[in-house]
């Protein structure tokens, strides 16, 4: 843990996009107020002059864990950056003012002070080494990504069904290189229906695959099918939408199909892959998201219960009075917690134990997100300790282990 007595300045800082407002706190306890644009150059040139000034080491605490500010601002060896959780300074700031008023600079002395009345709590951020920072924006980009395909696919089915809706039909997989393809070629059911038997054959089976087997049956299909409606104003429309959406999906595909490639190479040459490689269910995809979430920092979590409340897979429990309430952990680390639920559910078919526990889960009255939470709750356990201590996991060595403790899961 960094001691906040070791450095010279402290400074909490009120960032925005345009500018920063600053409260800086020297070693006389003497206090004054900056407002920095938001420019390289700006921050280059006061935080130069400031260290020249104090001659050591800076703390800054500001609302971000990540972002253009805390980039720029971990290139300087002399900065030491403390992350303030938003909702924290919110209560804090509420406390003083309960009318809610907000103003920049006094959310920036609230930082500053948050910071030195609680060092025990705020921790400071302590950076991955730098392929293990590229992996996590790489995975977590690549989501995004797959999030834009996703809304690029619903919109396309929503606008052949309002006047082509048979290759929905036709096609089970409408992200699928051939389809897309189908779409640019022939937006409209009256387009395809013009072009030869022999030449939409050729088209389907250019690319082989499994779809070839469906060829014949949508040659057939494609000539007797009926319009869904014959006003060209609406076909012309919702054609050019149609074709639009398919060249994004094929770009998106294109670009996702690059960012695999990356994740993978980089992956591959980094000293954990192996061990998160002999998880089940761990493929291509989900084992560089679960090494990027992690890290390879092993005094990162010194216990499995910190991993759990990290990610938000632990949920919360407020009592008052006689009441107990559990509910959802609403502030963690989003996209972490969502690579262990979907990793969690993908082990349900590659483990044998897990796939017993979710069962049992299920048996008990629990929905089905409700049972991969716990089973990921579970699994957390087991990844952490496999993490802390570089094993590899096997799966028949943790059978054996539950049987020897006579674990319910096990039923003789």
């Amino acid at each position: 843990m960094t001691a906040i007595n070791q450095f010279t300045a402290h400074i909490g800082l009120d960032w925005a996009d345009k500018k920063h407002d600053v409260c800086v706190q020297f070693k006389n306890g003497e206090r004054v107020f900056h407002v920095i644009k938001h420019t390289p150059e700006a921050l280059d040139t006061w935080l130069k002059e400031l260290h020249k000034q104090v001659k050591g080491k800076i703390a800054i605490a500001l609302e971000l864990k990540k972002g253009p500010v805390v980039y720029a601002l971990q290139k300087y060896p002399f900065i030491t950056v403390f992350p303030i959780h938003a909702l924290s300074l919110a209560r804090y700031r509420q406390t003083f003012w309960p009318s809610g008023a907000k103003d920049d600079l006094q959310d920036a002395e609230l930082a500053l002070e948050l910071m030195l009345r609680y060092p025990q709590k705020i921790k400071a951020i302590e950076p991955d080494n730098a392929d293990i920072r590229l992996l996590q924006q790489l995975v977590e980009q690549r989501r995004q990504l797959v999030e834009d395909k996703r809304r690029f696919v619903n919109r396309l089915i929503n606008t052949l069904k309002q006047y082509y809706p048979q290759p929905l039909e036709w096609f089970s997989h409408r992200d699928s290189p051939l389809f897309c393809d189908l779409i640019t070629r022939w937006p409209s059911l009256q387009q395809l229906q013009r072009a030869r038997s022999d030449t939409v054959r050729r088209f389907m089976n250019a690319k082989g695959g499994p779809a070839v087997a469906h060829t014949e049956q949508r040659v057939a299909s494609i000539a007797n099918a009926i319009p869904l409606t014959t006003d060209t104003r609406v076909i012309e429309a919702n054609a050019l939408m149609a074709t639009a959406l398919a060249s994004q999906i094929k770009l998106v595909n294109d670009i996702i199909r690059t960012y695999n490639e990356r994740i993978e190479a980089l992956f591959d040459t980094m000293p954990d892959a192996e061990l998160f490689k002999s998880l089940p269910g761990m493929g291509p995809g989900m084992g560089p998201r679960m090494l990027a979430a992690l890290g390879d920092n092993r005094n990162r979590f010194s216990s499995a219960e910190e991993i759990q409340n990290y990610t938000g897979i632990a949920p919360v429990t407020e009592r008052s009075g006689q009441k107990s309430w559990v509910h959802w952990r609403w502030q963690c680390a989003k996209f972490v917690r969502q690579t262990f639920v979907e990793w969690a559910a993908k082990t349900v078919q590659s483990s044998y134990w897990a796939k017993l526990y979710y069962q049992g889960q299920r048996e008990k009255g629990k929905s089905h997100q409700s049972a991969i939470r716990a089973l990921a709750f579970k699994w957390i356990r087991i990844i952490y300790r496999c993490w802390k201590t570089r094993t590899y996991y096997d799966e028949a060595k943790y059978l054996l282990a539950l049987k020897d403790r006579n674990s319910p899961l096990l039923k003789e």
